[in-house]
């Protein structure tokens, strides 16, 4: 069982050193990318089928006993966000087979999408907080590679706007570490629970844990930290923002989660009530950015601040509900985001463009897509019975279980704003009116397409169109896991005994 926790880093690693042995022969990168995602999106689903039966284990690498080794340690949540992981990489990279260009595929793009896929697992299994760093370091160093990877100006533009901000956040982080380190002598996340949870240096502590919220939230995204996003996600290829949109924000909003609950949990009344002020702003400014544009993945890239906003909300009311409900919501959202992001990478290579005002009438040309796009559109907004409805109602929910009337009213606002940034997706480029200018096919990709190229093409977006089907139909299953997952989380003993034992 202890395997299943190392598999999940060790695969994307020992993929991408085959792949990048593998340099001058793409189909063998391309063949060994396909089925490195599929490995590990097995090991992941067989650690949260092990988690959930046998509760919450850990592991001391190289033996050196807790807390001074490294540790790592999967509880459900955690268990979760890897299955998400994987098999949001497993889709990519599926996607990836007919949308990747040659050039890019000869440059390692492979090996740094596996690169990735490895910082993102490590970062939900590890046990401590410098190897939290460390984590956070091989996602943004193979992250800044995937965007950069081509060239071309609009992207490098990006990458540097990314990179910069987001090294800002490392160096906030790398300072709260020092500071943490000094004080308590320790960076395992379950022994500082326990010295933090003491009250000696409780001023001190609450005020660090602000420093903490900085630096994760320029990585999640919040407001007002959040202008690195939209001006980079949408300048990549298509591929690759999906798998940013999918996982990158994700990553920063599970770290919030982990410490404000397992940490930071000592001052909710000053800590978890800025949190939810600032969720509260992030959905109001993220849905308002997405309103005001008028190109497909930048309305999404808007779309991602907004969610995010939803899922913080549910860690500053701070209930077993509402933190279920950010649980789920998170499984929701990073399935729809992914899926919206792969359709408008299809539209582009209909249609030639992203922009709104160039694309038209896919409902008759890609009726497929247009339902596709209707699932997970939908679901974004909160259209019953879809998932992100549900997801939607259980943090409602939790809000006037706590009388938080205005979050609330600020969380239907928000959905409803976002159904009209969608019904404008759908209006403009599937049912509006096919441009007058004729598409080319070196404009429209889609036409040089095999018959494998385009089934690779669909067959992601129907496996996550169905998953959100699913989770939208069949929510109590995911809800009774989101629910385990939120009491874990509420109460922090099982996870510091699985890594302390009886110390």
């Amino acid at each position: 069982m202890k395997l299943l926790l190392i598999l999940p880093i060790l695969i994307p690693l020992t993929t991408a050193a085959f792949c990048l042995l593998s340099w001058q022969h793409r189909n063998v990168q391309r063949l060994l990318g396909a089925l490195g995602s599929a490995a590990h999106l097995l090991v992941a689903l067989l650690l949260l089928w092990s988690v959930r039966q046998d509760g919450i284990f850990a592991i001391q690498v190289g033996n050196w006993p807790a807390p001074f080794g490294i540790t790592l340690v999967a509880d459900l949540f955690s268990a979760i966000m890897t299955v998400l992981g994987a098999l949001m990489g497993f889709t990519v990279v599926i996607y990836s087979l007919a949308s990747m260009d040659s050039g890019r595929e000869s440059s390692g793009y492979y090996v740094f999408f596996h690169f990735l896929l490895m910082g993102v697992s490590g970062v939900f299994l590890t046990g401590d907080l410098f190897n939290l760093y460390v984590w956070f370091e091989v996602m943004l160093m193979s992250s800044f590679v995937l965007l950069a990877l081509g060239g071309e100006k609009h992207q490098l533009e990006g990458a540097i706007k990314y990179v910069t901000l987001n090294l800002v956040s490392s160096a906030l982080f790398l300072t709260a570490l020092g500071i943490l380190y000094g004080m308590l002598g320790t960076l395992n996340m379950a022994d500082l629970s326990v010295q933090i949870s003491d009250g000696k240096h409780a001023g001190v502590v609450s005020t660090l844990s602000m420093l903490f919220l900085v630096a994760f939230g320029i990585k999640s995204a919040l407001f007002p930290l959040f202008f690195w996003l939209p001006a980079s996600y949408h300048t990549p290829p298509v591929a690759v923002s999906a798998i940013f949109a999918g996982l990158l924000t994700k990553v920063g909003v599970y770290t919030l989660i982990r410490v404000f609950s397992l940490l930071f949990a000592m001052d909710i009344a000053y800590t978890h009530n800025i949190i939810l002020v600032i969720a509260g702003l992030t959905m109001v400014t993220g849905v308002l950015g997405a309103m005001a544009q008028n190109e497909f993945r930048r309305i999404l890239s808007f779309h991602i601040i907004s969610q995010v906003g939803y899922m913080v909300m549910g860690l500053g009311l701070f209930t077993p509900l509402a933190l279920a409900g950010s649980i789920f919501y998170i499984m929701h959202h990073i399935i729809v985001k992914t899926n919206l992001f792969l359709v408008s990478g299809v539209a582009r290579r209909l249609q030639g463009s992203y922009q709104l005002d160039r694309l038209g009438g896919l409902y008759q040309t890609a009726p497929a897509l247009t339902i596709i796009f209707s699932i997970s559109a939908f679901s974004l907004a909160g259209i019953p019975p879809l998932s992100g409805f549900w997801a939607k109602l259980i943090l409602v929910k939790a809000s006037l279980d706590m009388t938080g009337y205005i979050i609330a009213a600020t969380a239907l606002g928000v959905g409803l704003f976002t159904l009209f940034s969608m019904a404008k997706i759908w209006a403009a480029a599937f049912w509006g009116t096919p441009p007058q200018t004729t598409v080319t096919a070196q404009e429209s990709a889609y036409l040089n397409l095999n018959t494998s190229q385009k089934f690779a093409l669909y067959l992601p977006m129907i496996v996550l169109g169905t998953l959100t089907l699913i989770i939208g139909l069949m929510s109590q299953p995911f809800f009774e896991l989101a629910t385990r997952a939120a009491e874990q989380l509420m109460n922090p003993a099982g996870y510091i005994e699985a890594v302390l034992g009886g110390k």
